[in-house]
């Protein structure tokens, strides 16, 4: 058994589903209007996002994209940052690490 399908409720289904598509390769397979979209990577899994107008997330929620190789995080480390994204550079905590918030409320960690 794996877990593959996630849904995230977020502020922005447009922006964060460019975001996803734009960083970790997601592929966008259905929407509905600018409220509902279904994305999935190339392992099967399925990401759906479902606009909310008020997103909250706990302090410690996020969503991660594990890279093949420290190099990888610091490309999309690097392009994140000149697109003008907040980003910190990576960091060695329990990998080759670093934190972004995501368009939509949410926060993606990178690592490898």
């Amino acid at each position: 058994m794996k877990l593959n399908h996630l849904n995230l409720t977020v502020t922005d289904v447009p922006a964060t589903q460019a975001f996803l598509e734009t960083y970790f390769g997601l592929t966008t397979r259905s929407t509905r209007g600018s409220a509902f979209a279904v994305l999935s990577d190339d392992n099967g899994a399925v990401l759906t996002l479902m606009k909310g107008a008020e997103v909250s997330y706990p302090k410690t929620f996020h969503i991660g994209f594990i890279q093949e190789s420290e190099e990888k995080v610091n490309e999309i480390n690097r392009r994140m940052k000149e697109d003008g994204f907040d980003v910190e550079p990576p960091q060695r905590m329990h990998g080759w690490t670093f934190y972004v918030k995501a368009p939509g409320g949410f926060v993606v960690e990178v690592l490898s």
